[in-house]
């Protein structure tokens, strides 16, 4: 077989090239000790290290997830720490203010005592986290969550969204705690009244604490409102709504004692009984028992075309009431200036009204519940008026209002009345069980963002796990065996040099040289 001169050399050229490019590339891997730069250099472990470099990405953005859960966590907790201890000093004024030995004035000032406290509350209450977003006001960070209204209740003007943020492939955490949960959600213990004829003060009996919610909720709300009279000096009777004798039920099946301090049980609510006369008589005295109605806290909306505002409400209609109006809050809206709209709140593209109608006077009803307005001919209301209703039903209470109405309490003077004392320990009973409601309520958030952390650590336990591992299998796929690659660099260099000598070799044969 011929070889011409010309084969001879693009052969040995093509040789030569690949030898060289063999070692210029195996002299890289050995410099980097980097096997796979490209696809071409192993597809399939390419691909594999797209996958792993992926899944590296969503681990840094895990941890970075966590950190920031960790921090909100942190400050969250700071904060309730404080507010549990603000709350133990309330407590610690509200006992001593009972000591039988206090005078109106050091009643007053323990109650300028927990002024400061209010004012402490609040602003624990609405602190920020270090980007100046508000703490417990769910997602709407730029908004104040704790306001005061004009008769010295408060309101709470977050939303109950928690932030949500992956701390796995199939986990993620909140990284919040709204206020609504933590300081809304306490339950109110002092949620009965009483009201009675012969109101001379000679007999009382305290509207009551619950001292067993379920107790409550299962028998007490079912069998209101109570007729509770008296059968005798030592028996009292309760009737419930539907004319049935429960009096049964009742401590000690109702037997009283002509004293003062007896506190009488009933489906889990306490009241306290008081003869302040002992020669009062009883006959004709009958006292109604039964859950606080329903209020309704309403507020203009920001952009109403009027000034008018509501200046009452009240329930006109319970069975319409707990038919249809919304529960939690509510929107009234005007589409003229007598007609309105009753909507859930809020309003959306696709909201639809839970009843309309039309003012009588001064007066719109919607579902049940009258609205009185100061709407006049000078200042009527306007298409688009809105106004904003809460609706209080009593179940649970801001803690902020709970240390309100226990100042409240302690600044009324009794002047030594026996009823306006009994008044006030009834008012004193109240806001103390209130006030460790509320702290259980803060207890159990505090509990919920421990339970948070240490959820947090295991999993980042876990992420750390799977970091390491994505680390090793990728240096396993891309990286090379120093060992390996400076063998194959040795021969390929040696390959690299045996074709030189191979060319310089056969060159020499050619015809030219013979001549």
């Amino acid at each position: 077989m011929r070889i011409s001169t010309a084969q001879f050399y693009e052969s040995s050229a093509a040789n030569y090239q690949r030898n060289f490019a063999n070692v210029v590339k195996t002299s890289e891997e050995a410099s980097s000790l980097v096997r796979v730069n490209t696809a071409a250099d192993d597809p399939v472990g390419a691909s594999r290290l797209l996958q792993l470099g992926q899944q590296a990405s969503m681990l840094a953005q895990y941890k970075a997830n966590t950190d920031t859960i960790k921090a909100t966590l942190g400050q969250a907790e700071s904060v309730l720490t404080g507010i549990t201890n603000v709350l133990q000093r309330a407590k610690e004024l509200a006992i001593g203010a009972n000591n039988a030995g206090y005078t109106d004035a050091d009643r007053q000032a323990n109650a300028a005592e927990l002024g400061q406290i209010e004012e402490q509350l609040l602003s624990l209450m609405n602190s920020r986290d270090e980007n100046g977003k508000y703490i417990f006001a769910g997602s709407k960070g730029d908004t104040v969550p704790f306001t005061r209204n004009s008769d010295g209740t408060y309101t709470y003007n977050g939303d109950q969204v928690t932030l949500n943020l992956p701390i796995g492939d199939s986990m993620s955490m909140a990284t919040n705690s709204t206020g609504w949960e933590v300081f809304q959600q306490a339950i109110n213990t002092s949620r009965t009244q009483v009201t009675g004829s012969m109101n001379d003060g000679l007999v009382t009996l305290s509207d009551g604490q619950v001292s067993s919610n379920v107790m409550y909720n299962s028998k007490f709300r079912g069998g209101e409102p109570y007729t509770v009279d008296f059968v005798s000096g030592t028996q009292l009777r309760i009737i419930d709504g539907l004319g049935n004798d429960v009096t049964n039920e009742a401590t000690q099946g109702g037997v009283i004692t002509n004293g003062q301090n007896q506190t009488v049980s009933f489906r889990g609510v306490d009241m306290t009984l008081n003869f302040n006369d002992p020669a009062a008589p009883l006959a004709g005295r009958t006292f109604t028992l039964q859950g606080k109605p329903d209020t309704f806290n309403v507020s203009r909306g920001p952009g109403n075309p009027s000034s008018v505002q509501t200046t009452g409400t009240r329930v006109t209609d319970p069975v319409a009431y707990h038919a249809s109006f919304p529960s939690g809050s509510a929107v009234l809206k005007f589409t003229s200036d007598t007609t309105f709209d009753l909507y859930a709140a809020p309003i959306t593209a696709d909201s639809q009204p839970v009843s309309s109608g039309t003012m009588v006077g001064n007066t719109a009803t919607a579902s049940g519940v009258e609205f009185t307005l100061n709407n006049t001919v000078a200042d009527p209301l306007v298409n688009g008026d809105q106004f904003n209703v809460s609706v209080n039903t009593h179940e649970t209470q801001n803690i902020l209002d709970t240390v309100s109405q226990l100042k409240t309490a302690l600044n009324t003077p009794t002047n030594g009345n026996a009823v306006e004392i009994q008044k006030q320990q009834a008012a004193m009973t109240a806001g103390l069980g209130n006030l460790a409601s509320g702290l259980d309520q803060v207890s159990t958030s505090i509990s919920s963002i421990g339970g948070r952390g240490a959820a947090l650590d295991t999993q980042t336990e876990s992420n750390e796990a799977l970091v390491m591992a994505n680390t090793q299998t990728q240096s396993a796929i891309r990286d090379s065996d120093p060992a390996d690659v400076m063998t194959r660099l040795t021969l390929q260099q040696n390959m690299l040099q045996a074709s030189q000598l191979a060319f310089s070799k056969i060159a020499s044969l050619g015809l030219f040289n013979r001549l």
